[in-house]
């Protein structure tokens, strides 16, 4: 090996790589070492090892322009091992992201642009957050899923605007995790072909040997699934690794695993394939041995020799080709394609058409009342005749949860223009497909299933609140009124679990008006997630509710029936709580009490209010009654210590809904008397 300190190194160029490449692949080492032992904090295991699949990936493999990584036809790459983001620094700063040296120097300090774990919006050319093992390999399905999606719905006009793949490195730890099961089984099925997962094979996690606890056939496994398989033996292979990625990029019918046999702290002279390599930096003098086992010069930190920068401006020159031909065939295509162009425009940059919201539905009081599930079916099919970017679908539930969108067909293998998707029995992998469709762009995801189920999906809710993702879920039979089915199926604490998640905004709309307004509050949303929690059951009409629930939902409270200016108590609500206390005002004010009547649909949306607005809602001094068939959790923040909070801090029970509610006290007299004992306290 030559010393990388001879910058006018003499190279065998001719073959497919040569030995600047295996110097770019060294300085990917060093830079990880080097930035690990300087934050004293890291994981240099995977960097070490997998050094050789990242420079060939972004030197010969993916399509990307460092100069513009937000082209639309970009190859995506996602770090599932999100622990090696040195890994992804590094090589982001040898092929001319804008990610400095000064930048990996700072890794994993406050406010550095290189976190520990790779975060979307920090660094260009990060794609998602990764971290939590499994998240990265079921979320590049939802990307690859959205380029199939978008391919066949604008490719159809002739030039292939949109023909870009996605490649994926993860580990041991990823693959065992439940999601990447779901999500590689969803994959498989549909055939996603542009899908690549880089499986790092270094047989070690951080207790030690895999065989402590797995004994599966990966490879077998993932055949199983429908997937094309490719083993390379060793991972300091770059003729053997290009000619896996290049086996991976001809494949047309099925994903691909390839699966690489890595060392893990690859050249360190005491913990290369050893758990001691994950997670902890090395250590001075073990940094100085792989260094020179490396034949680098011991002393050198953060060197990047000239040859190597060099090699990675002629990387990123490439991208900038590979995007300028784009860009012809693209400018040729709209041309010939004016809506089609307005419309691809419109979607990947996120805005709505004009008045869309006009396609909201109205119900009039006095109409019978649908279950609030039912009243989303109804607004999903007519916003989706004015909004071709709504994809979305349930975890087997379409006919319960009413998300099927009637006019168009399912996404099927070979066939993904359609909007409707079936994720199966997944929720996990859901969630996570989710996000994958909403980082890629033009789309508009939503997902549903039960809202007990929530908790199967919330490591992805979580991602997706992080990452400031705009999707949608859809989360019915909302409480004890699912009835028979029990305790098992009526949610209690999911909705206080999912208010506790920032940057998730919680909807549960009190009947189909409020409803139309919080899916009008959900797509008008870029942010973040929003969830909608909707009822099993019929909800009546509310009086006011068609005139200002547009505007009253959009505040997070507000009340739909007319009161006074000084009401004596305040009967606070959610859902199909609402119509209790509007009975229970009603009775109230018959025994000379004023009560007013607030729907509440959402915390987050009442919160973000200015201060005036909040008190003249909840007047000061003003004892208010919370009504809400789940955990008491949160509500003391609305009726302070003087309050009342009718909720319930225990599990369901199997009945018919309505005799659950009784039981359990969700009644217009329960309320009436704890309104009245507040006021009588008040004197």
């Amino acid at each position: 090996m030559v010393a990388p300190a001879a910058d006018t190194l003499e190279v065998t160029v001719g073959a497919r790589f040569d030995d600047v490449d295996q110097l770019a692949v060294n300085t990917l080492r060093t830079l990880a070492m080097d930035a690990i032992e300087k934050a004293n904090s890291g994981h240099p295991g995977a960097p070490l090892g997998l050094a050789p699949v990242a420079w060939t990936l972004f030197s010969r493999a993916l399509e990307h322009d460092p100069e513009d990584p937000s082209w639309a036809d970009r190859d995506r790459f996602v770090l599932s091992a999100g622990h090696a983001s040195m890994l992804l620094y590094g090589v982001l700063h040898l092929t001319g992201y804008d990610v400095t040296l000064e930048d990996i120097k700072a890794f994993r300090q406050w406010d550095s642009r290189t976190p520990g774990h790779p975060e979307v919006g920090h660094v260009p050319g990060v794609e998602i957050t990764t971290g939590p093992l499994g998240q990265g390999c079921a979320t590049s399905v939802g990307m690859a899923l959205a380029e199939a999606h978008l391919s066949e719905v604008f490719n159809g006009s002739g030039a292939p605007v949109v023909d870009h793949r996605t490649w994926v490195v993860c580990g041991d730890g990823d693959l065992m995790e439940g999601v990447s099961a779901e999500a590689a089984s969803l994959a498989g099925h549909l055939g996603l072909s542009k899908l690549c997962w880089i499986w790092d094979d270094n047989q070690i996690t951080i207790d030690g040997a895999t065989d402590l606890t797995i004994s599966d056939d990966v490879e077998g496994r993932f055949r199983t699934y429908g997937w094309h398989v490719v083993r390379v033996e060793d991972a300091n292979d770059l003729d053997a690794l290009v000619a896996a990625f290049d086996a991976a990029a001809h494949e047309t019918e099925r994903p691909t695993l390839v699966a690489v046999r890595s060392h893990i702290g690859f050249s360190a002279p005491t913990k290369q394939d050893t758990a001691g390599a994950h997670g902890a930096p090395l250590g001075p003098e073990e940094v100085r041995g792989a260094k020179k086992n490396l034949g680098w010069p011991e002393d050198a930190e953060f060197f990047v020799p000239d040859v190597v920068a060099e090699r990675g401006r002629e990387v990123a020159r490439r991208g900038a080709e590979a995007h300028a031909t784009w860009q012809e065939r693209y400018g040729a295509w709209a041309e010939a394609h004016p809506e089609l162009a307005e419309a691809f425009g419109r979607r990947l940059d996120g805005r709505l058409p004009e008045g869309w919201p006009d396609a909201l539905p109205v119900v009039e009081y006095g109409t019978k009342g649908p279950a609030t599930r039912a009243a989303s079916g109804t607004v999903i099919n007519a916003l989706a005749e004015v909004l071709p970017e709504m994809v979305g679908g349930s975890a087997d539930l379409g006919p319960s949860c009413k998300t099927t969108i009637n006019a168009s067909k399912a996404i099927t293998n070979g066939s993904w223009g359609g909007r409707n998707l079936h994720f199966g029995i997944r929720e996990h992998a859901m969630g996570a497909v989710l996000n994958g469709l909403a980082l890629h762009g033009g789309i508009r995801p939503f997902g549903s299933t039960f809202l007990v189920f929530a908790d199967y999906m919330r490591p992805a809710i979580r991602l997706a609140a992080l990452m400031g993702l705009p999707v949608i879920y859809v989360f019915t039979h909302d409480s004890i009124w699912v009835g028979e089915d029990g305790p098992t199926h009526q949610p209690v604490e999911q909705v206080a679990s999912l208010r506790v998640i920032p940057n998730v905004v919680v909807l549960r709309p009190a009947d189909a008006n409020e409803t139309a307004a919080a899916w009008r509050v959900a797509l008008e949303r870029r942010e973040g997630p929003t969830a909608l929690i909707l009822s099993r059951q019929g909800l009546p009409i509310l009086d006011g509710t068609a005139e200002g629930a547009q505007m009253g939902v959009t505040r997070g409270a507000w009340c739909p029936v007319e009161d006074g200016d000084s009401p004596q108590v305040v009967l606070l609500a959610t859902g199909s709580e609402v119509q209790l206390a509007v009975r229970a005002g009603a009775e109230l004010g018959g025994r000379g009490i004023m009560a007013r009547v607030v729907s509440m649909p959402s915390q987050e949306l009442f919160d973000a209010q200015d201060e005036d607005y909040r008190r003249a809602l909840l007047p000061p001094g003003v004892p208010a009654v919370a009504i809400e068939a789940g955990v008491t959790f949160g509500w003391e923040r609305y009726t302070g210590t003087d309050g009342a909070v009718i909720g319930l801090d225990r599990f369901g029970a199997s009945a018919p809904g309505e005799v659950v509610a009784e039981k359990l006290g969700f009644t217009v007299e329960r309320i009436v008397e704890a309104a009245m004992d507040l006021v009588e306290k008040r004197g």
